[in-house]
């Protein structure tokens, strides 16, 4: 149930393929918004669950209830994180693909820019009761400042730290660390007897991305400038890196092995009792479908520098999620429009977001007392508190690009016995940046 897995295949080539888009898609034709075809829809849907089949439970009753409510049928198709940007490119060039869609929220803005997707205007968010409605911190996610949004908010998560009660009280810690500094040195204690402190993915881009941005925040720095420029070698984005990598490097608290990961070997490594640590998005569902038991885990806010998590330098996860996009092209925009309010009404954004274990970015649904238990009050209060949105630019799957692989290769350097120094860190971080598209 890993919805960070909207890895960065495709995404060196992404600049271009959108650059190449000028249409964007539609289910069958070339419609440009037209309604030909009142009575069908085709839904792209992202795996959120333990597996396709999984999805397809939880996805296809609610449909049925759609079409009972509107006679409008939707042809459902569930897709992998490792296929969902390359088969939205291929959408987008081809002109080919579906009326209604799941992205990535950190894509918003980078498939904006391709004029494939509907503007979320005044009038659209007005069919489906209006912008109000939703969260901001997720509504910040959903495409380029001062533009109209390419899509709406359908599940929100935030990082929080997991953590694990016995391997806590077997190496006498009371408490979860609420600082890196405490992290690092409860994560001394428990790495020991072959376990480990924290668990890492090192070798996903994406989570790379995820978290060396929250650092990052946490030194005042962004990795790009407010016009949009890249700024990857400022002195708190090098520091902010830099801590990151030493965990491994210095603190010693990550696996080596961990520099290879990016399946999701962390979870399993922290289910099997390997690892006393992660930081991780809802993971309670997966954790029990690994088999480990709700009382065998905890979770607490994600770490700050000092003090308690908030909005600044206190910013302690990115604002990860789910977005549900149209494409402008649909020749069932009346019926896209229609689906899309049905799936972010109250009712339904409670039923989803309990099933998957995620927050729902409509306000009210979160009073719902689902979403104020142990595995979700966290997340809830990160969102609304100290969660930020990554940059929203068009060449942000480029920034996950070269930036995540400058950490996985320091990561490798870490894992290797090889120096981590402050110079290496600015030397991968000048070569990202320059392999950004030129302005």
């Amino acid at each position: 149930m890993r919805r960070i897995r909207a890895a960065a295949i495709g995404a060196v080539t992404l600049s271009l393929a959108l650059a190449a888009s000028a249409c964007g898609g539609g289910s069958s034709t070339d419609g440009g918004g037209s309604n030909d075809s009142p009575k069908t829809l085709t839904y792209w849907a992202s795996n959120q669950g333990a597996s396709i089949t999984v999805d397809k439970k939880v996805l296809k009753p609610e449909l049925d209830k759609f079409e009972k409510q509107t006679g409008i049928r939707v042809k459902l198709e569930v897709i992998p994180w490792s296929e969902l940007l390359n088969r939205i490119l291929t959408a987008t060039t081809s002109g080919q693909g579906p009326d209604v869609l799941n992205i990535g929220n950190t894509w918003s803005a980078s498939l904006q820019a391709s004029g494939a997707l509907l503007p979320w205007d005044t009038k659209n968010f007005g069919s489906i009761g209006g912008k109000d409605r939703f969260v901001a911190s997720a509504l910040g996610s959903t495409g380029a400042r001062g533009e109209d949004p390419a899509a709406v908010p359908l599940y929100s998560m935030a990082y929080a730290l997991y953590y694990n009660k016995k391997m806590f009280a077997d190496a006498g810690i009371s408490k979860p660390p609420a600082t890196w500094d405490e992290l690092v040195a409860d994560g001394k204690k428990l790495s020991k007897g072959g376990k480990w402190g924290l668990g890492a993915e090192g070798a996903n881009l994406s989570e790379n991305i995820h978290q060396v941005f929250v650092f990052a925040k946490q030194h005042g720095a962004d990795f790009f400038t407010a016009d949009g420029k890249p700024d990857f070698t400022s002195d708190g984005a090098v520091t902010a890196i830099k801590q990151y990598v030493d965990l491994m490097a210095k603190d010693k608290i990550i696996a080596p092995g961990n520099a290879e990961y990016a399946q999701n070997q962390s979870l399993s490594d922290f289910a099997k009792g390997k690892t006393a640590m992660v930081l991780w998005q809802t993971a309670s569902a997966t954790l029990t479908s690994l088999g480990m038991k709700d009382d065998e885990w905890g979770v607490a806010p994600a770490p700050v520098r000092s003090g308690t998590p908030g909005s600044g330098t206190s910013v302690n996860s990115m604002v990860a999620g789910i977005n549900l996009a149209v494409f402008k092209n649909t020749d069932n925009q009346d019926g896209a429009l229609k689906f899309v309010k049905f799936m972010t009404s109250d009712a339904e954004q409670k039923i989803l977001n309990k099933a998957y274990g995620s927050i729902p970015p409509v306000k009210a649904a979160q009073s719902d007392p689902a979403f104020n238990t142990k595995a979700t009050a966290a997340l809830r209060d990160t969102l609304a508190k100290s969660a930020a949105a990554l940059p929203q630019v068009a060449d942000e799957s480029q920034f996950e690009t070269g930036v995540g692989t400058a950490v996985k290769e320091l990561l490798a350097d870490a894992a290797g016995g090889r120096p981590v120094t402050t110079e290496s860190v600015k030397a991968k971080l000048e070569k990202a940046q320059q392999q950004m598209p030129a302005k």
